[in-house]
């Protein structure tokens, strides 16, 4: 049969214990510290140096306050500055300054020129927002952004990285020149097409109101108003016609008076029996007759106009009984010289005869004239009459297609007020325009001149030495604890008594040769100052290497 093996629990171990391990396995622990450390020191100082030069660009804001002049570029500034960045850095941007200042030798021969665009553009060229301080009128502080090129030369570091800003500046000018002009152009040729569209409506709305003269809508206030003032001028030529017909029958008394005072003197013995005569019963009725057309033209004068058929009828009729009359007071008057031959001439009472009948054509010319001015009143009642019905006419047509008219009015106007607002754009585009033609509008100014960096940015070799050091001690620490959990001997007699569970009464000391124990001690520390002799003069040489190539 054989043995059964029996696991047993490991007991605790306490500070002693620790001590102990680190006494018999210093040297694993140790040993991959101090290689550790070697080996961090070479890499660190062997590893070339990268140099970083950094120049610093803002934003300036116009130099014309946006109140007077509005920018017609985007308000976006880290779009826009994001887009030049693009442009700076576009693959053959980047090449020809790989070319011109032939960089990246070591990388080319190993890897295509669009890795190494892509490496210098992602790893080497650096941009970085300034965070500024405060406002400027009442807005938030324009930016600031500091761009820098990581090389190994920090001459051509420096040189690169002005050769960015330039460009960048360059971009931004060319950038916002060739934005505004393709705004403006581009509000002109709107403006253009929102002209064309507003003309058309325009001929469109004139061709309408030719069609309809008159009869527009907005036209109807106007044919009120000229209803009203020809009616007014209507009512005045009948109220001066009036008065004319009034004058007239003034004069026509007058000149019944004259003729009777004239029929009195041509027969003075007969006065008396010529006042009883002179009316006979025909004349009288025609002098009711005559007042009785006379009082109702005068009434029909008042409603109706002088181009009524029942007003030219009444003054026909009283033409007629006129002239009836006269013909009547003639025929009396024909029989008046028999007897006043018979009677002795009297120069005083021929004399009145003569200012009588002067006085008579005198009035008779005054009626002539007033019957050419009513004759001119009636020609302009005619021609009043037929523009009246002309309005009355439109009136009554209105309104003639008002839906059409109204969408075309809607269409005009909407037209021309996109006219006026493009037009307006337009005007403040080529404000802006020339303002940044004139270099007066939103700039980038460069503030810093790209540095030549005096120290290095990597590697940071303190941290590489220390973190390569810790790396050492935690493997070599690793290392001891894997033999120290493999070693299942008995150490100490805390070992003795833990797993025997006898009690000790002594302990015999191992007996070794003092020759053999002080060579193996000689060969130990023959070993240790060996390859410490080697570290530091690999550590030495990594380090005069690096002072010796340093530029």
């Amino acid at each position: 049969m054989q043995p059964q093996e029996q696991s047993v629990a490991r007991r605790p171990l306490d500070v002693e214990d620790y001590i102990d391990i680190l006494r018999r396995h210093k040297s694993w622990i140790f040993g991959p510290t101090f290689a550790a450390l070697v080996i961090a020191t070479v890499v660190a100082f062997l590893w070339p140096d990268t140099y970083v030069s950094t120049g610093t660009v803002r934003v300036v804001p116009p130099k014309i306050p946006e109140l007077i002049v509005s920018s017609n570029l985007n308000s976006d500034l880290s779009g826009r500055f994001n887009s030049m960045i693009q442009g700076v850095l576009s693959k053959d941007k980047l090449q020809s300054i790989i070319n011109t200042y032939d960089l990246y030798k070591k990388d080319l021969k190993r890897m295509p020129m669009q890795d190494v665009v892509e490496n210098m553009r992602v790893h080497d060229i650096k941009i970085i927002p300034v965070s500024t301080m405060g406002q400027t009128n009442g807005k938030a502080a324009l930016p600031a952004f500091q761009i820098g090129f990581a090389y190994q030369n920090r001459n051509i570091a420096q040189k690169v990285a002005q050769k960015i800003i330039s460009d960048l500046m360059g971009e931004n000018q060319k950038e916002t020149t060739s934005v505004t002009q393709q705004t403006t152009e581009f509000l002109q040729n709107s403006r253009e097409a929102a002209k064309k569209k507003l003309d058309n409506f325009e001929g469109q709305l004139s061709n309408f109101r030719q069609r309809n003269l008159g009869h527009l809508p907005e036209q109807q206030q106007t044919n009120f108003n000229q209803l009203t003032a020809l009616q007014t001028q209507l009512l005045n030529l009948n109220t001066a016609m009036s008065r004319v017909n009034q004058d007239k029958l003034v004069m026509e008394n007058q000149i019944r008076i004259f003729r009777d005072e004239l029929n009195q003197l041509k027969d003075p013995v007969a006065q008396e029996q010529q006042a009883a005569r002179q009316k006979s019963e025909k004349l009288t009725e025609k002098e009711r007759e005559i007042t009785f057309y006379e009082s109702a033209l005068a009434a029909d004068r008042q409603r109706y106009s002088e181009s009524h058929p029942d007003v030219q009828s009444l003054v026909a009729k009283l033409a007629m009984a006129k002239k009836q009359r006269d013909d009547i007071v003639k025929d009396e008057s024909s029989k008046k010289p028999e007897l006043a031959a018979k009677q002795p001439v009297n120069q005083e009472l021929l004399q009145r005869q003569r200012d009588h009948e002067a006085a008579i054509k005198r009035i008779n010319g005054m009626m002539e004239a007033k019957d050419l001015e009513m004759k001119d009143y009636q020609n302009q009642v005619a021609q009043l009459n037929s523009t009246l019905k002309s309005v009355q006419e439109r009136l009554q047509g209105m309104p003639v297609g008002l839906k059409e008219y109204e969408e075309l009015m809607r269409d005009r106007d909407l037209a021309k007020k996109e006219y006026e607002v493009l037009d307006k754009k337009v005007t403040d585009s080529l404000m802006s325009t020339a303002v940044i033609n004139n270099n007066q509008g939103e700039t980038l100014e460069q503030i810093e001149l790209a540095n030549i960096p005096e120290t290095p940015t990597e590697p940071k070799r303190p941290m590489i030495i220390l973190a390569g050091t810790g790396i050492g001690l935690i493997l070599g620490m690793f290392l001891a604890g894997a033999r120290e959990v493999r070693d299942s001997s008995l150490k100490n007699l805390k070992d003795v008594r833990a797993y025997t569970q006898l009690p000790v009464l002594g302990s015999i000391p191992l007996l070794e040769n003092d020759l053999i124990v002080r060579r193996r001690r000689r060969l130990g520390w023959l070993a240790w100052a060996t390859a410490c002799l080697i570290g530091v003069v690999v550590m030495s040489s990594s380090v005069l290497y690096y002072y010796a190539t340093r530029t």
